[in-house]
């Protein structure tokens, strides 16, 4: 996790979900101090840690209109390797919409460490 003066500001998740791969299925960062660099903070030391553990590839999921998202962790190293079509219409019972875009599907994006 992040801090800043005792608070905690941004986190992240890994779930072993293979041998030697493991998933990075959550990154957030309080709004308040998004842009500033942390989610790559956060994101470098997911990948050392992993890394430390033994691990050989990380992935991560996202959806189709996260563009901002989609951008970052391209520019962090992360290739695209899949879709899982309408993910989030299966599991999500309310529609949601980023960019003016109805979020669908799961973008599934991998690299190795």
């Amino acid at each position: 996790m992040a801090e800043r003066k005792g608070q905690i500001i941004g986190v992240y998740v890994l779930l072993p979900t293979r041998p030697q791969t493991v998933e990075l299925v959550n990154i957030a960062v309080m709004p308040l101090h998004q842009g500033k660099g942390i989610g790559k903070k956060l994101l470098k030391h997911a990948i050392q840690t992993a890394k430390s553990m033994g691990y050989k590839t990380m992935e991560v999921g996202t959806g189709n209109s996260s563009i901002g998202q989609l951008a970052f962790y391209q520019k962090c190293g992360f290739r695209m390797i899949g879709i899982d079509f309408d993910f989030f219409t299966r599991h999500y019972s309310e529609a949601i919409f980023e960019n003016g875009i109805q979020c669908r599907d799961m973008i599934r994006l991998s690299r190795d460490l």
